[in-house]
């Protein structure tokens, strides 16, 4: 490393005619990455903005949830939300009467979706959790909104619910519209949120209800599961269907960045921050590469770098180096990533006490940008062909409009300081003339120093939430003239930088 700091140094003061972008630091670390556009690619969608998950179902008729929706929406161009508690007593789907009876009520259903799709967003239903009247038992899961996680107390009950549910939607929507959705059969039945017993064989019996009562409805209606915590189960899973004729369409799994190796892997491993998301993807990747249904789409309908509530890691600027980078390894591997969540309208720990708590959002309460969320709005600029690259910090693509795209981070663990990195590139096989350098680091598009200098007030007035988002504001790209085929810039720590080099 050393060396290279040498050479890229020496590079950097002879070549005063080359864009120098910040000067580099006497400690800081060195690489020299060579961008080839004539090197090996292969195609790259996008599928870490495809889906993002949200609060509970109910939460989607708020102003601040829909707010927080159109903003991700427009940097993102994502395609489905997912959220639990679709069936739960709050949404009034299901309710019996004097006679015990089943009644259905699909209002507030047909709000919740209304307004996803008038904003360009599908639902991916999460199937869960059980209605209090049809439950067997009243079992309570502990967030703060007491969902019922008990099987029902008639599985014939649950079919016709499934089915007039199903129905419904293709009644108000159109079989064409709903065909395209997704529907998935609970969340994280491997945990406290399925109280059957014993666990996998009672959510095998679910499952399969579930997925038949949907297809009895409509064949097209797309099925999957089982939506576990920690890569679980998905073996297993492939195995019943396949063994017992089950209709599955996709699997869908969960993993965050600090889940232990034991929970995943069932090894003593300690796995760093930056690579059990991806190594996880793998497990499950070639799990189903190995099964009966080879050919089955993977979706990871929960990620993300922290299950707790850590301000040091999901509100902070360490977001984008970790996103970038479990991008490039997740790449190949699955078919889209949801990352958990996109606000911070969100009420599983109860009501948001203070802005900055470690929340899973993009967007902190009173509709405040965090640095994940321009981490995203910078990764959106990506490419859709990926351009072979050596480097485990950089990642770099084409655009459609022949536009070179490299994403460079400098990553360090949450709770290192770490120190800057200078970055040497050295183009070849192109004659580009200009770059655009976009940044997200503590100088851009991070407000706690703004939220600090404020004193970090619980409750925010009018005029200081205006300051945090204008301090969230990412400024104009800027824009260099190349006068040679290398540059060099320099990134703080847990600096994230976008180049589109034309």
């Amino acid at each position: 490393m050393r060396r290279l700091h040498s050479l890229a140094l020496a590079v950097l003061l002879a070549l005063s005619s080359s864009v120098a972008l910040v000067s580099a630091q006497p400690d800081s670390k060195s690489e020299i990455i060579v961008v080839d556009a004539k090197a090996a690619s292969h195609p790259f969608p996008h599928f870490w903005e495809q889906m993002f998950g949200s609060g509970r179902a109910i939460l989607s008729l708020r102003e601040s949830y829909r707010s927080d929706l159109r903003a991700v929406k427009q940097i993102t161009d994502f395609n489905y939300v997912r959220f639990h508690g679709i069936l739960d007593d709050e949404v009034g789907i299901y309710t019996e009467d004097s006679q015990g009876r089943p009644v259905y009520n699909f209002s507030y259903i047909d709000q919740i979706y209304d307004g996803l799709l008038a904003t360009g967003v599908r639902p991916f239903v999460e199937i869960g959790f059980m209605p209090n009247q049809l439950a067997a038992s009243h079992t309570l899961h502990p967030f703060w909104y007491r969902p019922n996680v008990a099987p029902p107390k008639d599985w014939r009950r649950w079919d016709d619910l499934v089915a007039a549910f199903a129905q419904h939607l293709i009644d108000r929507y159109g079989a064409d519209e709903v065909a395209q959705w997704y529907f998935e059969v609970w969340n994280e039945p491997n945990l406290d949120f399925w109280a059957g017993q014993p666990k996998q064989e009672t959510y095998w019996e679910l499952y399969d209800h579930t997925a038949r009562a949907l297809k009895k409805v409509n064949p097209r209606l797309r099925v999957g599961g089982p939506a576990t915590a920690q890569a679980a189960w998905v073996d297993a899973f492939i195995r019943h269907c396949a063994q017992k004729q089950i209709p599955v369409d996709y699997v869908s799994t969960h993993v965050y960045a600090n889940d232990t190796a034991q929970d995943v892997f069932g090894t003593q491993e300690d796995i760093p921050r930056d690579r059990m998301v991806c190594r996880a993807v793998d497990k499950v990747h070639s799990q189903i590469k190995s099964s009966p249904m080879p050919n089955l789409p993977l979706i990871w309908s929960e990620f993300n770098a922290s299950y707790k509530n850590e301000p040091d890691v999901t509100d902070a600027i360490y977001m984008g180096p970790w996103l970038a980078d479990t991008i490039r390894r997740c790449d190949g591997l699955v078919d889209s990533m949801s990352y958990w969540s996109f606000s911070d309208v969100f009420e599983e720990q109860g009501v948001v006490k203070t802005p900055f708590y470690g929340g899973y959002g993009l967007i902190a309460e009173d509709d405040i940008p965090k640095p994940a969320f321009n981490a995203f709005k910078l990764l959106h600029k990506l490419g859709d062909e990926r351009i072979q690259l050596d480097s485990e910090s950089a990642l770099l693509t084409r655009r459609k409009d022949g536009a070179l795209v490299l994403v460079v981070w400098n990553y360090v663990s949450p709770e290192d300081s770490g120190s800057p990195k200078q970055i040497t590139l050295q183009l070849k096989g192109t004659n580009a003339k200009h770059v655009l350098i976009s940044r997200v680091d503590v100088s851009h598009g991070d407000i706690h120093a703004a939220y600090e200098k404020m004193g970090g007030p619980r409750y925010p007035t009018q005029t200081q939430i205006q300051q945090l988002q204008q301090a969230a504001d990412l400024p104009a790209p800027e824009a260099r003239h190349l006068e040679s085929e290398q540059f060099t810039l320099t990134l703080p720590s847990h600096g994230l930088a976008v180049i589109e080099i034309k």
